[in-house]
């Protein structure tokens, strides 16, 4: 049960810095003008193209690691299902307006990383849509890692 629950935090935390690692290298790369819509938080369709993929990969990346490590398939589902359940009452608290009057709604020209991640205003279809793929992503990256285990054994 121990081996389970630490997997589960395991596959979460490098999902977690998958993420903000993938970003901030992302709007370093982009740039400010790239990254977002004229005088505004809100992101451009480049950063949501963006945006998507990396939550993909860093997803598949937290199953991968999490089915390595559990010796059970229960501890990626748990993670699938973690991921959905807080993505999505994260995406409500968005929907309904929650921190929303604490953003800055007219961008300057020059935004430090952290101030992009505070202010950034994101579409709220994705907002719902990340769950769902996170949730898928961590199966897949689940999938993998059984099969990868599997041609393991099979090469002894």
């Amino acid at each position: 049960m121990a081996r389970t629950i630490g997997s589960v935090i395991l596959g979460y935390l490098v999902m977690f810095f998958a993420v903000v690692a993938t970003f901030s290298l992302a709007y370093r790369a982009m740039g400010v003008d790239r990254a977002y819509q004229p005088g505004t938080y809100d992101v451009s369709v480049l950063w949501i193209a963006v945006s998507i993929v990396l939550g993909i990969v860093a997803a598949i990346l937290g199953g991968f690691v999490c089915a390595r490590v559990a010796h059970s398939p229960a501890a990626p589902r748990a993670l699938a299902w973690f991921v959905l359940f807080l993505g999505l009452g994260l995406a409500i608290a968005a929907a309904v307006g929650v921190g929303a009057e604490d953003r800055e709604t007219v961008r300057p020209a020059e935004v430090s990383n952290m101030e992009a991640m505070q202010n950034s205003q994101t579409p709220v279809w994705l907002q719902f849509l990340n769950p769902l793929i996170g949730a898928a992503g961590v199966l897949y990256g689940a999938g993998l890692a059984r099969r990868s285990k599997a041609e393991a054994s099979e090469a002894v």
